[in-house]
């Protein structure tokens, strides 16, 4: 069999397992950290933590279960898609409606994957990117549920992405870390010069974090087609939800879910992106 097919299908298979893996980070991730800034203060007010604090609560424990009845799942139960469509989207003891998140997370990894494999073929830099894909779609659901980037995922893949660089997978050294203080700086300056114009936040340093992530990863060439991307994704969301759904402009959008998706797209075509843009404005 021809080896890029074989690619393909554990590339997908592999995303589907992959995926439901990350539904438990995205789940569970953000009140992991909650529990530990909650142990961090009792230690500094000398008192004693409640008892919800103190069960164990980590990306294991406790195992896999209904949020409605407690039903801890079974393993056939557990299966990525598979179990949510046998199931018909229903718990098996309680019939409570799982929620669609879960198929959702598990198939767009798969998808990724699928198309990230193919894109690049069956070479090591797909390993490379295939993590930064995963891991770009936990940190955009979790900003978009909690609106947070939580540190121990865009702190591991800067460093990922700089070392990467070091053999040129994606960008050379210079690039990279030109790329990742850029990055994190335009970022940052857009948001103090917002502050001093308006008084309020625009953004939080999350966004700032994974903008110099990307830049780690894939140069600082690329900034500036992720930031225009992730500025007109995160636009047009924005003007359709105060329209179509009334929601106040002063009810605050997440920015890293865009940050992400123009991110994937760079990875995969930024340089086709750019060349096009130079020839369109006559400066290729």
């Amino acid at each position: 069999m021809d080896p890029l097919v074989l690619w393909l299908i554990g590339a997908t298979v592999g995303g589907l397992l992959v995926g439901s893996f990350l539904n438990v980070v995205i789940h569970r991730l953000p009140r992991m950290l909650e529990r530990q800034w909650q142990r961090e203060c009792a230690e500094i007010a000398s008192r004693e933590l409640g008892d919800e604090q103190a069960t164990p609560f980590d990306l294991a424990r406790p195992r896999s279960h209904c949020p409605a009845c407690g039903h801890i799942l079974r393993a056939w139960e557990n299966v990525p898609l598979l179990s949510y469509l046998l199931l018909r989207g229903h718990c098996s003891a309680c019939r409570s409606p799982i929620g669609l998140r879960y198929p959702l997370v598990e198939g767009l990894a798969a998808l990724l994957a699928l198309i990230l494999v193919w894109r690049f073929g069956p070479e090591a830099r797909a390993w490379a990117g295939l993590a930064l894909t995963w891991s770009l779609i936990a940190l955009a659901f979790i900003d978009f549920d909690v609106k947070l980037l939580p540190d121990n995922i865009t702190l591991p893949l800067l460093w990922a992405g700089l070392l990467l660089s070091l053999g040129s997978w994606f960008t050379d050294p210079a690039s990279a870390i030109i790329g990742a203080a850029t990055g994190y700086l335009v970022l940052w300056g857009a948001y103090q010069a917002f502050r001093l114009v308006t008084g309020k936040e625009g953004m939080g340093y999350g966004d700032f974090k994974l903008l110099g992530v990307l830049g780690a990863w894939l140069g600082w060439q690329m900034l500036p087609q992720i930031v225009l991307i992730s500025a007109l994704c995160g636009s047009l969301v924005g003007i359709a939800l105060i329209l179509w759904r009334g929601r106040s402009k002063d009810i605050p959008i997440p920015f890293g879910p865009y940050l992400a998706i123009a991110g994937w797209i760079a990875m995969l075509w930024g340089h086709e992106i750019n060349a096009w843009y130079l020839r369109w404005s006559g400066l290729g």
